[in-house]
């Protein structure tokens, strides 16, 4: 009997330890089912935060930045360092049977008599010459300007793949397609994933159905095409098209502009070597009156000034280049065409969203390259031709605020440390009216990616740059209105005329030390006679008894640029003392010249607004030293 109990016993204890089994696995089964449902919950919530945050329109919201599986840069390549010849011959032959046809080879083209009024009317909605874009077939040949070396050289066999951003504004519409077609065209199939063009809320019809029409019909295949919501303005429109971007290396161009040939692969070769590098291709000048194709000259590296952030070309220093067709390093990009990888574009937190329509994001984007572990250079054997336009014919979608200082403010309170304050004391009331707005997101960046303070810049990067321009901006000579002694009711003015134009005199305003923009010149340091803005310098070449005096960009080399004033005669002096050759008004014409010296003469005689005496007295001792060495022994 006792042993029937035991077994019965350890019958019900087995039973119900199975039960009990049966119940944790149930309850197991729960448990890792709810686990696994939660998991999924959570992955398609972060999914669906991260298509939102990332949509290309969200660009207020900071990117999501993630690697593809198939990115070039997440395996290694060119494992045996072969090189291919990227040109396409079949297409340069079919270009060659399109020569003779308007515009064809980079010619001009020019309008037909009774045409005038349609030419004026494209002209100004458009800041270029609409009317002669549409006379030019939309895949037009350019020539090719590249150094004959270029020609020649080889490029990575495995090269990653491309996104070009095209962001644009109320362009013509052939000048867009041109565009499109030019980098289509000239792009090797293998490498162009894609071309996106972003319509920053454009006001003419035709960048709409006739454009979405043309797209649908014969470009579907490669470009993709986002309408902003708002006018945005560049800086957002080109984060946009980031955003829908899906090659590995974006490549930003403006809408009015044409590749040359074979002009992809010297951009992202040194990329595909190294993913924190971009690359500028040399940008080219296409005439905006007649569309002709110019070459730029020779290679210039960009750098800015502290009289207000302006942009300048300085020369290649020795040993910058090894050889005509070779990289070198930028300090500064001129801002509307180069590649960079989306990897380390998205890793440098991309284009500040804070920046406003357009102004500064050529430096934020410069400073946090060189910055934050990544270097710039341009590319000779890339050159891009840029319609720069002859005026500019939007209004201003930001009425009554400065959006250009804002967007410097925020530049330099992130990048450029103690040394904002060299920027802001040149302007205080411009820089004092302004709010940054929230930088926090600025300094994470800045902070995560460990990048350099601002002097690493000015000391390696370049190091020529404070001699150029200055921490503090020495004395001038003298400043002001220039006014003529012929007719004291006269100043010389700029007339509102761009540059290379001739200068001219106009009635004097009130305020003579410092007086209007159009009138108010600098006799500076350098040895020259700036423009208020110090982007523009006096300027005087040629042959004949009168050569006009111009404005062009301050080069700060002297020549046709040195000028000097004299106490005595109150005389400006063009170019060195044996010349003979002063600054001269004829008040009938209110025009301005360069010719013979006479000191008798009244209408070469000048009246600044303020005179720096002592510096003057010492023209031969103070200032940047006298590049003509016979000028330093005439004058001493």
């Amino acid at each position: 009997m006792s042993m029937n109990r035991f077994l019965l016993r350890l019958k019900s204890l087995l039973r119900l330890q199975v039960l009990k089994s049966r119940k944790s696995f149930t309850y197991f089964i729960k448990f890792v089912g709810s686990f696994l449902i939660i998991c999924l919950i959570v992955m398609i919530s972060a999914y669906k935060f991260i298509q939102r945050n990332n949509h290309p329109l969200a660009i207020t919201q900071n990117y999501i930045y993630i690697e593809p599986i198939s990115s070039f840069f997440r395996r290694e390549h060119n494992l045996n360092g072969e090189k291919i010849d990227w040109h396409d011959y079949e297409y340069l032959q079919r270009e060659k049977e399109q020569f003779g046809k308007p515009g064809e080879n980079g010619q001009p083209v020019y309008a037909e008599p009774g045409e005038e009024e349609l030419d004026k009317q494209l002209f100004d909605v458009n800041g270029y010459n609409g009317l002669i874009s549409d006379k030019i077939a939309l895949n037009r040949s350019v020539a090719d300007y590249r150094h004959q070396q270029c020609k020649k050289i080889k490029y990575l066999k495995e090269l990653p793949s491309v996104s070009i951003v095209i962001p644009f504004y109320n362009d013509h519409l052939s000048t867009l397609l041109r565009t499109v077609y030019s980098v289509i065209n000239r792009s090797p199939k293998e490498l162009l994933k894609e071309v996106i063009l972003v319509n920053d809320h454009s006001t003419k019809d035709f960048l709409y159905g006739e454009l979405e029409e043309y797209i649908e019909k014969h470009l579907k295949h490669i470009v993709k095409l986002y309408v902003l919501p708002r006018r945005s303005g560049l800086i957002w429109a080109r984060l946009a098209g980031a955003r829908a971007a899906s090659g590995d290396v974006l490549l930003f161009l403006d809408s009015h502009t044409e590749a040359s040939t074979n002009f992809l692969p010297p951009l992202i070769e040194p990329i595909a070597k190294d993913y924190r590098t971009c690359v500028c291709p040399f940008v080219d000048v296409i005439d905006f009156k007649t569309f002709a194709y110019h070459p730029q000259g020779d290679g210039s590296r960009g750098i800015f000034d502290w009289n207000g952030m302006h942009y300048h070309h300085m020369p290649l220093r020795p040993g910058d280049q090894e050889h005509p067709w070779s990289l070198y390093e930028n300090p500064v990009m001129v801002g509307g065409l180069f590649a960079i990888s989306a990897k380390f574009f998205w890793e440098l937190g991309g284009y500040d969203p804070g920046l406003d329509i357009w102004g500064g994001e050529q430096y934020e984007l410069s400073f946090k390259i060189w910055l934050c572990g990544g270097k710039m250079y341009d590319a000779p054997c890339s050159r891009i031709g840029h319609v720069f336009r002859g005026g500019m014919p939007f209004p201003n979608d930001r009425k009554g605020i400065d959006f250009i200082t804002i967007n410097y403010k925020r530049v330099a309170e992130v990048w450029l440390d103690e040394y904002k304050e060299y920027l802001y004391k040149r302007d205080p009331d411009r820089y004092a009216r302004v709010s940054a707005g929230d930088l926090s997101y600025q300094f994470y960046i800045k902070k995560r990616q460990q990048c350099k303070p601002f002097k690493y810049f000015l000391d390696v990067v370049a190091p020529d740059m404070k001699e150029r321009y200055p921490l503090e901006e020495p004395p001038e000579f003298a400043s002001g209105a220039i006014q003529s002694m012929a007719d004291e009711k006269f100043c010389i003015d700029k007339l509102n005329r761009p540059k290379e134009q001739p200068l001219g005199i106009y009635y004097c305003g009130e305020n003579k030390k410092r007086p209007q923009n159009n009138q108010h010149f600098i006799l500076r340091y350098y040895r020259d006679i700036a423009d208020a803005d110090m982007e523009s310098c006096f300027d005087s070449f040629g042959v004949g008894e009168k050569r006009e005096l111009k404005t062009f960009s301050c080069h700060h080399g002297q020549g046709n640029q040195y000028f000097r004033y004299d106490l005595n005669t109150k005389q400006i002096f063009h170019g060195p003392v044996r010349n003979k050759h002063c600054v001269e008004v004829n008040i009938g014409t209110q025009s301005v010249y360069v010719t013979t010296c006479n000191d008798k003469k009244l209408e070469q005689k000048w009246k600044w607004g303020f005179v720096n005496e002592t510096n003057i007295r010492n023209w031969a001792t103070y200032g940047s030293p006298i590049m003509d060495a016979q000028e330093v022994k005439d004058l001493s």
